[in-house]
């Protein structure tokens, strides 16, 4: 656990802070042990001045874990690179089952936050709003990638295809990131791409990024 050094920064770069010590907070600690106090601790500052910014831990709780998965779709996205649909999609799945997508801290912060959504309206909004915004992502490409291949398909039927390919890297994501030995021997980022071609009628040995 690291101090930082206080010094005087703009609004926006203190409630960075605050959030970035807050997510290191629950990485280490879980929700109960990211406590005002040791965020503040973490962040440099006193615990008077984070309610400056959030009036209560539950407030700071909801941002820090907005920009989780804002940062999270970010990476993802940032994988997509340029060139036709079928490639940035795939450069998609490579960063969502790869670190720093997929990894134990990541995990460890995800399942911290998602066991609070069923008991507090804010983190389900939050929650809801993060897992629309992904698959949005995901519906575009796949439309795009339909398109540019000439294949007929319903804004329904891409939107449900839309749906099972997020479940899909949803389970390959918590089991890649929880480090079990039968991952590890395997080609994960294979098996998501074979599993994802499949899933949009594409032969596996023409789709990759």
């Amino acid at each position: 656990m690291t101090r930082r050094t206080f010094h005087r920064e703009t609004e926006a770069v203190r409630q960075n802070d605050l959030i970035a010590a807050t997510l290191d907070s629950v990485a280490e600690l879980g929700l109960a042990g990211a406590t005002v106090r040791e965020v503040a601790f973490r962040a440099g500052v006193t615990p008077g001045l984070i309610r400056r910014y959030f009036d209560n831990k539950e407030r700071l709780v909801a941002a820090a874990y907005r920009t989780f998965i804002s940062d999270l779709i970010a990476a993802a996205e940032a994988g997509c690179g340029e060139g036709p649909a079928q490639t940035r999609l795939a450069g998609l799945i490579r960063a969502s089952v790869t670190a720093p997508v997929a990894d134990g801290r990541t995990l460890s912060i995800w399942a911290a936050f998602i066991g609070t959504v069923h008991s507090d309206p804010v983190m389900a909004e939050v929650h809801r709003e993060g897992y629309q915004a992904f698959r949005d992502l995901v519906e575009r490409l796949i439309g795009e990638v339909f398109a540019e291949r000439g294949t007929p398909a319903s804004a329904q039927d891409i939107h449900q295809r839309a749906i099972v390919l997020n479940a899909l890297l949803d389970g390959l994501w918590i089991e890649i990131s929880m480090g079990g030995d039968d991952f590890s021997r395997l080609n994960v980022v294979q098996i998501a791409l074979n599993s994802t071609a499949t899933l949009l009628g594409i032969d596996p040995a023409d789709f990759k990024d």
